[in-house]
């Protein structure tokens, strides 16, 4: 017993564990994380960001050292000695800061780069998101279509009942009336009759011959095309509604195509096979989210990829400028010169005193050196300056005018939110209208008060009650992902 309850636990545990992963596949931060890691276009960015940041080492590194050796195919005479080679060795180091600010400038230039990621990766989300919700619109489109096709099935079978119920006798038959008609047009067909009957009764009293059946025969056909008027027709019914069944069937393969299309451009997104499947929910829902203009305005202020991209070159051409500044100023150069001499060989004592050979003769030589650059064409410093500044100017008045269209949008997206807002309240008053109203036709339809036009007619707005509500729904919450996407984040 013990052991049965130990598998029992096991399996349900199992079940558990695998509808959270299915949960979790088919959730739409999974399809997001997904196009983060997979998008070509995402990785392309992210992998130039990380080959900005090589930039930095880069820029403060100081310059190369200089090597010369030169060498005498003969060697030169010295006094004392003769000078084989000549090597130099020096180290140039620009003024004290240039180094600082070229690093600066590269670090800025390295956050614009990470700026323009998070641009590209915030449009990649606001794609997946707008294709998520044109997906889930889609198939509560086909999810309603197909209820509206079952009611329409329902009602081809009631048609198909009244079509083939026998007519109810109201006392003697009428001649041209046909078989399954309502109560309703019995009865009238009856009042008919009944008419007839008075009316010949109050004429005089016909011998039996061809004018009395004459008579009868004419009110009776009138009574029947009476009847015929007023009852709803029979089998046309039927063939309505298998009109409208096809103009469903007809709808669900356009959705179906168009489904297809988008999870196509969906799986682009995710960087993955065009027909790899795509998990959705049964149902499209209204995204919770509550507008706070003064917070959002303040959010897209500070979290915004645009602008921090643009408050980024700014801070590079600061820095820029400071280097270019620093470039100005004298370069200092330290180094070594080495001398390689050889030895003065010498045959007499005598010799060595004529020629003056020291006990230097043959040592090599080793001078330290020093050297300065001057920096006396200032013109192009000063033309340096001035494009710096003018390129700061610049920026400033990108960033200005770009944080003015943001705000344009965000007014722009907040009246398409709240349009959307409405619609949805509008259209699901109206499908409850609709849908009493469709109940009610129904009903009389089966009664026999109503005809079939009436029911097509509201369940025709029915449906696309339910089309537009679908719509209205996936508007707003593609709305909220673009808020979202104004406001940003600074997560990874």
């Amino acid at each position: 017993m013990k052991r049965y309850k130990t598998i029992m636990l096991l399996i349900v545990a199992v079940r558990c564990s695998l509808s959270v992963a299915v949960a979790q596949t088919d959730s739409l931060n999974h399809y997001l994380e997904m196009a983060a890691r997979n998008n070509p276009g995402v990785k392309a960015d992210f992998t130039a960001y990380q080959a900005a940041l090589q930039r930095i080492p880069q820029m403060g590194a100081l310059e190369n050292p200089q090597l010369e050796l030169g060498f005498f195919l003969q060697p030169m005479e010295l006094v004392d000695g003769r000078q084989v080679a000549d090597i130099q060795l020096m180290q140039m180091f620009p003024w004290f800061g240039t180094r600082k600010a070229a690093r600066t400038e590269a670090q800025h230039m390295a956050q614009m780069a990470y700026e323009q990621f998070r641009e590209t990766r915030d449009r990649l989300f606001l794609d997946v998101y707008t294709q998520w919700f044109t997906l889930c619109r889609l198939r509560q489109q086909f999810i309603n279509n197909q209820d509206n096709k079952a009611l329409l099935v329902q009602l081809e079978e009631l048609a198909l009942q009244r079509f083939a119920s026998p007519a109810p006798s109201g006392g003697g038959e009428v001649s041209g009336s046909p078989a399954g008609i309502p109560g309703e047009a019995s009865q009238q067909t009856n009042a008919g009759s009944a008419g007839r009957d008075g009316m010949n009764m109050g004429s005089p009293p016909a011998t039996a011959g061809s004018g009395q059946s004459g008579t009868a025969g004419s009110m009776g056909s009138m009574a029947g095309s009476g009847g015929m008027g007023v009852s709803p027709p029979g089998m046309s019914d039927v063939l309505r509604i298998r009109m409208e069944i096809a103009e469903m069937d007809s709808r669900a393969e356009s959705l179906q195509s168009e489904i297809q299309a988008e999870k196509a451009k969906l799986n682009a997104l995710l960087n993955r096979p065009a027909d790899s499947d795509v998990h959705l929910p049964d149902s499209l829902r209204q995204l919770p989210f509550l507008f706070d203009i003064s917070l959002i305005r303040e959010q897209i202020s500070d979290q915004n990829p645009m602008l921090g991209m643009l408050g980024e070159e700014e801070a590079a051409y600061k820095a820029k400028a400071e280097m270019d500044r620093k470039m100005s100023y004298p370069m200092f150069g330290i180094g070594l010169q080495y001398m390689l001499i050889r030895k003065k060989t010498v045959n007499a004592e005598m010799d060595v005193m004529e020629t003056g050979v020291s006990s230097m003769n043959g040592k090599d030589m080793l001078m330290p050196m020093v050297s300065v650059s001057i920096p006396i064409y200032r013109k192009k410093y000063r033309a340096q300056q001035r494009e710096n500044a003018l390129l700061q100017q610049a920026v400033r008045e990108k960033h200005l005018n770009t944080r003015n269209l943001l705000e344009a949008e965000l007014y722009r997206t907040r009246h398409l939110l709240d349009d959307a807002a409405r619609r949805m309240a509008l259209y699901r008053r109206q499908m409850e209208l609709a849908q009493a109203a469709c109940n009610l036709v129904v009903r009389e339809f089966a009664s026999g008060r109503s005809d079939l036009s009436g029911v097509i007619q509201v369940q025709r707005q029915l449906l696309d009650y339910a089309l537009k509500t679908s719509e209205a729904v996936a508007d707003y919450n593609i709305m909220v992902a673009t808020v979202q996407k104004l406001m940003s984040s600074n997560e990874e």
